[in-house]
């Protein structure tokens, strides 16, 4: 399963003021694990950055006239990104301004319904508390040590980690080559050694505990009932 972690940064907060974004940074991810195959580019957006846009991520107009313009990197987005799924926080905000730079280029918007809004799943995860990507870095301890400006790919890197912890970690998810199979197997014990399949096991020292007699007698008369039963291998 693929699917791409995505952030932007802007010259401002409303492209309907005539804001445009300056960079693109796309993490994918494979089956929940990053392939290291990202998508990143600054752009030149034609205009000055406000002041405290600019402040937050360092980018010039200087720095940014050189870039490309974003009809000119377009079809290349669009490519990378395909029919992916776009893990981003805030969604509204950059899939917003994406779609005002695609309909710029007379090319079509994304659709929202690919888009997964990590800020609305960590509402969910953290009622009542702060969402911010810098607090939920710091509520499942993701390194910010290095993130003095703001960058779209670096912020990618770090929604990624969050992403992953708030499905469950790394580890949610596991994929067999074979799943069906794994779930459909089926296991006979008619032909097994136990005194070899057992042989080199130790015994362990039993703790001392109270058994309820009657509790006792139930356990063992269901373990009587099991059909095939490793116990009656066993002699238990």
């Amino acid at each position: 399963m693929r699917e791409l972690v995505l952030d932007t940064e802007t010259t401002g907060l409303d492209y309907n003021d005539g804001h445009r974004i300056v960079e693109i940074g796309i993490i994918e991810l494979q089956n929940h694990v990053p392939t290291g195959d990202n998508f990143h580019t600054y752009l030149n957006p034609e205009r000055e950055s406000d002041i405290k846009a600019e402040a937050v991520h360092g980018l010039t107009r200087e720095f940014l006239s050189v870039m490309p313009k974003f009809c000119e990197i377009a079809d290349d987005l669009i490519e990378f990104i395909a029919d992916s799924k776009i893990i981003i926080h805030n969604a509204a905000f950059d899939i917003g301004f994406i779609n005002s730079e695609l309909r710029k280029c007379n090319l079509p918007e994304i659709d929202a319904s690919v888009v997964i809004d990590t800020l609305e799943l960590a509402k969910k995860e953290f009622l009542g508390q702060s969402v911010s990507l810098d607090s939920l870095c710091r509520k499942y301890n993701i390194d910010l040590s290095h993130r003095s400006l703001h960058g779209a790919l670096k912020d990618a890197k770090l929604l990624a980690s969050v992403y992953l912890e708030l499905i469950g970690g790394q580890q949610s998810k596991l994929e067999f080559e074979d799943e069906n199979e794994i779930l459909n197997e089926t296991y006979n014990f008619d032909n097994v050694d136990i005194n070899v399949l057992y042989k080199n096991l130790k015994l362990k020292k039993i703790n001392a505990v109270k058994i309820n007699e009657i509790d006792n007698v139930l356990h063992k008369k269901n373990i009587s009932e099991i059909p095939n039963s490793i116990w009656k291998k066993l002699g238990i």
